[in-house]
């Protein structure tokens, strides 16, 4: 299931747009009108898509896409007028919010929506990556104290160090990781 926000001026503006984004695929689409109820929304539930109709009745919807794109993992459009589309195209690229020029061509929203989707696919990967990797250096960091307690307390080398939790780890059926807690909470108290 698809999740969208839009934020547009009224919901004549918004109404059309919403009939748009069910045919793209998104089964739940929170409309609102002003750019604090969609920040707050935001913050409280995660989206896929956030779809800014510029301007709004509040402000021109250039500062809220920016604060979307900053502080959430939607893939932020904003749908502008032709006229200064060009300018806010430039104003907003280096955030990775996606600008449209009105009125909207159904063909290519349809391709700019599913550009937006692979985006966010490969952006929640590398995020996924980046977490995993970080586990794995968290993990290197307890197994290297463990070491450097065995090294310091009961006076082995680093590769006996080394080879001793490795040996645990075998023998126990266990992970390295769990040796090396084992090691330190023996040793550190």
């Amino acid at each position: 299931m698809k999740k969208a926000l839009l934020v547009s001026r009224s919901e004549q503006s918004a109404s059309p747009l919403a009939k748009l984004l069910k045919t793209e695929g998104y089964d739940k689409i929170n409309v609102f009108y002003a750019a604090y109820s969609a920040k707050e929304a935001a913050e409280n539930s995660e989206f896929d898509l956030i779809c800014i109709n510029a301007p709004l009745i509040d402000e021109n919807g250039i500062e809220l896409s920016r604060h979307f794109a900053e502080t959430t993992r939607s893939s932020v459009v904003i749908i502008v007028p032709q006229k200064s589309a060009d300018e806010v195209n430039d104003m907003l690229t280096q955030y990775g919010v996606l600008v449209i020029a009105k009125p909207i061509n159904k063909h290519l929203f349809h391709h700019y929506l599913q550009f937006t989707d692979c985006f966010r696919t490969r952006m929640l990967r590398v995020e996924q990556e980046n977490k995993r990797l970080k586990g794995m250096v968290e993990d290197i960091k307890i197994i290297d104290r463990a070491k450097l307690l065995l090294v310091t307390c009961l006076g082995m080398s680093e590769e006996q160090a080394h080879r001793y939790l490795e040996k645990q780890a075998m023998d126990l059926r266990t992970s390295r990781l769990n040796v090396a807690k084992q090691v330190i909470q023996t040793y550190e108290n």
